[in-house]
């Protein structure tokens, strides 16, 4: 009996990327999560409070402004948000601090003056 060769070649690339997959969980220096999605994926957490037109001031939760489900917010799509709230005459001025975690690691971050401050 003759073996072909492509059933020998997809049991190969196949083993090839079981280990690829169960390498990709583990931990890589410097990098809080090795897998592909979250190496390039950005996560701010972050505390903001704004102060209102009249001088009071409040929490904002950026979070209630991205579509359902989403939780993935880096620096752009915070100053976004920031100045939503602020155009829209909902805030005057966001001020705030927090941390981005990304694939160069964990990073401070601030809001003064509705502006993102690496």
């Amino acid at each position: 009996m003759r073996v072909s060769a492509l059933p020998v070649a997809q049991i190969a690339v196949t083993l090839a990327l079981i280990a690829w997959m169960i390498t990709g969980f583990t931990r890589l220096p410097g990098r809080w999560m090795r897998w592909k999605m979250f190496c390039r994926a950005t996560f701010t957490i972050i505390t903001l409070t704004g102060t209102t037109n009249d001088g009071h001031t409040e929490p904002v939760n950026v979070y209630q402004h991205l579509s359902p489900g989403s939780f993935i917010l880096g620096p752009p799509q915070l100053q976004t948000i920031l100045d939503h709230l602020v155009r829209s005459g909902r805030y005057e001025r966001i001020d705030g601090h927090g941390r981005v975690l990304s694939a160069r690691g964990e990073q401070r971050v601030e809001v003064v003056s509705s502006r993102v401050v690496r």
